[in-house]
C-alpha cells in the first residue's frame, strides 16, 4: 500500500491559511503567489482524498477535519522550526535571525535606547521585532511566529521558560493644579478620576494588582489604547493613571504640567522578562540574549542618570 506524505510546505501554506483566513494575505506570510499557495492546498486535498477548506469568494472556512488536520500540521511545522534551531543553536551564538515579540508598553520606551548597543556589540544578530498586546504575542509564540518575547510580568503565557531583566516601578501621574501626596498609596486614588488601558494591555492588569483595590476594576475609566493617550489626557485635566518608570525615563511627559508620583505599594512594580516556549534548543541563547538585553538597560540608566534635570 503506498502512502502519500504531504510536503512541508504543502502544510505550511496550510496553517498561514488558517492564521490569516485569506488566501492573499497567507500567500504574502509565505512569500507566494496566491495561484501558488491555492494550487499547493489543492495538491494536498488531492493528496489525501478530503477537503479541508471550503472556499467561496468571501469566506475562507475550514471543515471540521480541516481544523483537526490544521492543528496537527502546526506542530509538524513547529518542530520542522525547532529542528532549524536546534542546528542554529550549535553554531555561533547570537547569529543569524532572531524574531523578538514586544508589548506596546515596553517597545516605544525601551527599544530605541537598547537597539542602537546590540547592533553595535551583536552585528551578526539579525533582530526583527513584532509588536503585540501581551495575549496576541504570547500566542504569536506558540504558534511559532516569534521566537522570544519582551513580556511584563506577571502574565500567565502558557508553557513557557523566562529570565527576569529588571523591575519597572510605577508611578502616578496628576494633571496641572492638583497637589500629589508627598507618598502615593493605593487608598488616596480617587477612583472616579483614574483612567487606565482598555482590555488586553496587560499594564491594566499589573497596575490595579499593585493597587490592591478590587473596586478599582469597575470603577476605573479604562479608555486609553496607549500610555500616550492617557498622558494626553491626564494632561487635559480628565483624570489621573499609572506610568512605569521606562516610559517616564523616555520623556513620556516632557511638553506637559503633569507631575509624578512613585506608587507606594506593596507590589509597586511590573517585573519585565524575556520568556520563548519551554525546551526551545535555544534556550541557552535566549539565556545569554537577557543577558545582553539587561546590560543594555543598565547602560541606558546609566546615561539617563547623567543627564541633568531641567
Amino acid at each position: 500500500m503506498s502512502v502519500f506524505l504531504p510536503t512541508l510546505k504543502q502544510l505550511q501554506y496550510l496553517v498561514a491559511l488558517n492564521d490569516h483566513g485569506h488566501f492573499g494575505k497567507a500567500a504574502d506570510a509565505c512569500f507566494v503567489t496566491q495561484s501558488t499557495l491555492s494550487a499547493g492546498l489543492r495538491e494536498l486535498e488531492s493528496l489525501i482524498g478530503v477537503t479541508l477548506v471550503e472556499r467561496n469568494r468571501r469566506v475562507v472556512r475550514f471543515t471540521a477535519l480541516g481544523e483537526r488536520v490544521v492543528e496537527k500540521a502546526r506542530r509538524v511545522v513547529r518542530e520542522a522550526e525547532e529542528l532549524g534551531d536546534m542546528v542554529k543553536a550549535s553554531g555561533d551564538p547570537l547569529s543569524g535571525e532572531m524574531r523578538l515579540g514586544v508589548i506596546p508598553t515596553i517597545a516605544p520606551f525601551l527599544l530605541h535606547e537598547m537597539l542602537p548597543a546590540i547592533r553595535r556589540d551583536w552585528p551578526e544578530l539579525k533582530l526583527f521585532l513584532r509588536e503585540e498586546t501581551s495575549a496576541a504575542a504570547c500566542d504569536s509564540l506558540h504558534r511559532g511566529h516569534v521566537d522570544c518575547v519582551l513580556l511584563a510580568l506577571p502574565f500567565a503565557c502558557g508553557e513557557v521558560d523566562s529570565a527576569h531583566l529588571f523591575d519597572d516601578r510605577l508611578h502616578v501621574a496628576y494633571p496641572r493644579g492638583e497637589m500629589p501626596p508627598p507618598h502615593v498609596r493605593p487608598d488616596t486614588i480617587d477612583e472616579t478620576k483614574l483612567l487606565l488601558l482598555e482590555d488586553g494591555h496587560c499594564l491594566k492588569d499589573h497596575a490595579l494588582s499593585a493597587c490592591n483595590r478590587p473596586e478599582l476594576r469597575a470603577e476605573a475609566r479604562m479608555l486609553g489604547t496607549s500610555l500616550h493617550t492617557l498622558v494626553q489626557m491626564v494632561d487635559n485635566g480628565l483624570g489621573v493613571t499609572l506610568l512605569p518608570q521606562m516610559a517616564l525615563d523616555a520623556g513620556i511627559l516632557n511638553g506637559t504640567a503633569i507631575e509624578a508620583r512613585p506608587l507606594e505599594a506593596e507590589h509597586p512594580s511590573r517585573a519585565i522578562a524575556l520568556v520563548w516556549r519551554k525546551a526551545s534548543p535555544r534556550g541557552k541563547e535566549f539565556t545569554m540574549f537577557a543577558d545582553v538585553l539587561r546590560n543594555a538597560y543598565v547602560a541606558a540608566q546609566a546615561q539617563v542618570a547623567q543627564i541633568p534635570a531641567t
